[in-house]
């Protein structure tokens, strides 16, 4: 489909929202603002805002972040909202490998009405457009049970083809984003892949934040970090380009900010993980030879040599484990929560030709969890395209093969308790897995050529770390590919036609204990696929055929596209977590 432009005018926007900020509230949920980029200046004092961009706040009915950039360090930076006035705190570093500073800006906004659309303006005293500042709209989540829409994809990188692994598609998928309307978008790691460009690090993160404004000022974009957020001589794990620009909810866990999170909208739950903390494979940044990478003399940073790669698994010490378990257990005693949506960039199953597969780390830490606690769903990116599992729960051991030997090796296959692709899911029964790589990157489509003997889809599995080891040539290092391979029997469905997209979900909370359960299920009774106290999520992906730069089956060269079709309707279903409370709600809608 062709993407929709309506955007309000400036004018538009401030007559709106008269003397208070607050808009109408029969107004759309998500007006697009007219969206200006200052872009990269280079004069002195230059704080003019650029790279704007929205997160939730602790409490999405009530509080967002707005977070920007600016050239230079900005001069009371602020966000206005009507009258109120909010300063923003300032976050810098150098990048360590070529030592430009970066100035960044953070105004957090509490204090607002559920439910509610606001304009707000972006500004500081040195702000080049102070005349007529930055302008957008956003709006809070409902209190209570409500439906509501959330779009997601990760992998997006940037429209600038001079960086390493970015592609024109990727703003059109920005504006895909925008054509859906969501409440807020999920951004499933390996946001710009700045550490393949180590150089330039600051002016990749700069293409994407600017790219990504005329959506994420309108809307929270809330990303989870990836391998290419991991980046040499900046910070402990490497996340400060990351965790400089973004501010997240608060996990409560000290020294650990920022890297994994939650937040509640409506009757689902939002649990945001780093995978770079348990898996296997080894995929941060990484000197392959024969040159050594020299960061800027002025950064202080000595050279780093060939086969050297930034492999943090294990950095939080089974922190991040623990508290996902401490933060599962507590929604499933919580009756006003239905759905827990996991988030978190490699992925568990994945059954990518061209990409990098499974990984045995995520299986074995928080698959047993997701279980216990009947997580619904989990969106990943990292493998640059689209597939579904069947919902799975529990394990089929020793039934993987190791590459090397073709000995037995537990991949601890996830097992599918249905493999009856029905359009029509429990989630109550199995956890579904999407992988959602599918964002703007350049990447080749996967031809799903990995298929066993007896013709059945098979996947390949990190089952151990896969350090850099030399090459026959000289001085020169690689890090090997998956060490396994195993029947993907829980792989449902694959896009074979193109590896960009995005997924729609349009959660409805069904009715209360004892009434008539998910709107539009048409059929009554008690079942999952009926009425009887039973809430659904619809999910939609659509898909722009055509994109990829280069087909492997034909060899054909693609183009960017603006047209996104759908590729497949599902939806799920659960039993309402206040099911059998008489006359309890579990909140209000």
């Amino acid at each position: 489909m062709p993407i929709p432009r309506n955007p309000l005018s400036r004018r538009q926007v401030l007559a709106a929202a008269g003397g208070t900020g607050l808009l109408a509230a029969a107004a759309s949920p998500a007006q697009a603002s007219t969206t200006r980029l200052g872009g990269p200046r280079s004069g002195a004092g230059d704080g003019t805002p650029e790279q704007i961009h929205l997160t939730w706040g602790e409490d999405p009915t009530t509080s967002v972040v707005v977070s920007w950039a600016s050239p230079d360090r900005a001069l009371r930076p602020r966000v206005r909202i009507g009258k109120r006035v909010i300063p923003a705190e300032q976050r810098q570093y150098t990048d360590g490998l070529n030592g430009e500073t970066v100035w960044t800006y953070h105004a957090r906004v509490g204090g607002l009405r559920p439910g509610a659309t606001y304009a707000y303006a972006v500004t500081a005293d040195n702000d080049g457009d102070a005349a007529d500042p930055f302008t957008a709209t956003f709006q809070t989540a409902q209190a209570g049970r409500h439906p509501f829409r959330f779009t997601s994809f990760g992998d997006l990188a940037t429209p600038n083809t001079k960086w390493v692994l970015s592609y024109g598609q990727s703003a059109y998928a920005v504006e895909a984003v925008e054509s859906f309307q969501p409440l807020f978008h999920l951004l499933n790691g390996d946001l710009c892949y700045a550490n393949l460009n180590p150089g330039f690090q600051p002016e990749v993160w700069r293409d994407f934040g600017n790219n990504n404004q005329s959506s994420a000022t309108n809307r929270p974009w809330m990303p989870c970090p990836g391998n290419h957020e991991v980046e040499f001589d900046n910070g402990p794990q490497g996340y400060t380009s990351y965790l400089t620009r973004y501010t997240l909810p608060d996990n409560q866990v000290p020294g650990f900010a920022g890297r994994w999170y939650s937040f509640r909208v409506g009757s689902a739950l939002f649990v945001s993980l780093n995978a770079d903390d348990v898996i296997y494979q080894d995929a941060g940044a990484f000197v392959g030879g024969p040159a050594q990478l020299v960061p800027a003399a002025s950064t202080g940073n000595p050279p780093i040599q060939p086969g050297t790669s930034l492999y943090i698994a294990g950095y939080s010490g089974g922190a991040q484990t623990r508290w996902l378990e401490r933060t599962l257990a507590a929604a499933r005693r919580d009756p006003s929560i239905d759905w827990i949506i996991v988030q978190t960039h490699q992925c568990a199953l994945s059954s990518s030709a061209t990409g990098n597969g499974s990984d045995l780390g995520i299986r074995a830490a928080w698959l047993p969890l997701f279980d216990r606690y009947e997580v619904d769903l989990v969106l990943n990116g990292h493998d640059h395209d689209y597939e579904r599992s069947f919902p799975c729960r529990g394990f089929d051991a020793d039934v993987g093969q190791e590459v090397a030997t073709g000995a037995a090796v537990n991949t601890m296959r996830p097992h599918p308790v249905t493999t009856t692709d029905s359009g029509v899911f429990d989630t109550s029964q199995g956890t579904v897995h999407l992988i959602l790589g599918c964002g703007g990157t350049s990447a080749p489509l996967d031809s799903y050529g990995l298929d066993s003997a007896d013709g059945q889809r098979q996947a390949k599995v990190f089952t151990r770390a896969n350090r850099p080891v030399p090459t026959s040539t000289p001085g020169v290092y690689t890090r090997p590919g998956s060490d396994a391979v195993e029947d993907a029997v829980w792989s449902a469905r694959r896009d074979t036609s193109t590896g960009y997209g995005i997924a729609v979900f349009d959660v409805d909370p069904g009715s209360g204990p004892g009434s008539s359960g998910p709107r539009g299920s048409g059929t009554g009774g008690s079942g999952p696929g009926s009425h009887g106290g039973y809430t659904s999520i619809r999910v939609t992906h659509y898909h722009a055929v055509g994109a990829d730069p280069v087909n492997p089956a034909s060899g054909a060269k693609g183009a960017p596209t603006p047209d996104y079709t759908e590729f497949e309707t599902f939806t799920l279903v659960r039993p309402r977590s206040d099911r059998g409370l008489p006359g309890r709600q579990g909140g209000a809608g």
